[in-house]
């Protein structure tokens, strides 16, 4: 039996990486639009005018992308359990002293949240970034309250990120390897996602 077992196909992984290089993307071509304290991040893609071009295909990009991506996980990251419960009132056991453990699907409460969340923010990034692509088109008082929303979302996500990324690194070694490979260590799928390894782990000699 080999010690690794597949989480992800190769499309899967294609598509992560396409929303996670347009996320970043649309960071650094809109950190300059967000505040003049980044302008100098402008001169990355060339100028302003450039960054203004380059955040707006980046950002079709990333909408079309994120959206897809979230549908196709739809049902295994908004379905809750009695488990993913325990998860929640144990806060995943990342501020208890002693390593805990819990019944696991596919995917635990933190990375459904966090899916959700992002869904979300694209939703709302997408809509008010059209508004803001054409603010001649809207009524004032709508172009700046989405200006409001889409700074908003902006931070939001950015904090997201950073805590998604330092989970599937440093916070749970052997996470990444499923982003990187398509595979992870049957002993890291018991241990994190026990009711998952259950479900496919036979079937994946």
């Amino acid at each position: 039996m080999s010690n690794f077992i597949e989480r992800f196909k190769t499309s899967e992984r294609v598509l992560h990486w396409v929303v996670t290089c347009s996320f970043f993307t649309l960071l650094l071509s809109g950190l300059g639009l967000f505040s003049r304290l980044f302008n100098g991040y402008f001169n990355l893609f060339g100028g302003g005018s450039s960054a203004i071009l380059v955040h707006k295909i980046a950002g079709v990009v990333f909408f079309a992308s994120s959206v897809y991506m979230f549908l196709n996980h739809k049902k295994d990251v908004t379905t809750f359990d009695e488990d993913d419960k325990a998860w929640i009132d144990a806060r995943g056991g990342y501020l208890s002293r002693e390593e805990r453990h819990f019944n696991i699907g596919k995917y635990n409460p933190g990375q459904k949240l966090f899916a959700i969340f992002i869904y979300a923010a694209t939703i709302t990034l997408g809509v008010t970034g059209i508004m803001i692509w054409m603010p001649l088109t809207f009524p004032r008082w709508l172009v700046q309250i989405s200006l409001m929303l889409h700074g908003l979302m902006f931070v939001g996500s950015i904090m997201f990120v950073i805590v998604h990324v330092y989970l599937a690194t440093i916070g749970n070694p052997g996470t990444i390897e499923a982003m990187l490979y398509g595979d992870v260590r049957r002993i890291w799928a018991r241990k994190h996602h026990p009711k998952w390894y259950k479900e496919v782990g036979e079937d994946n000699p």
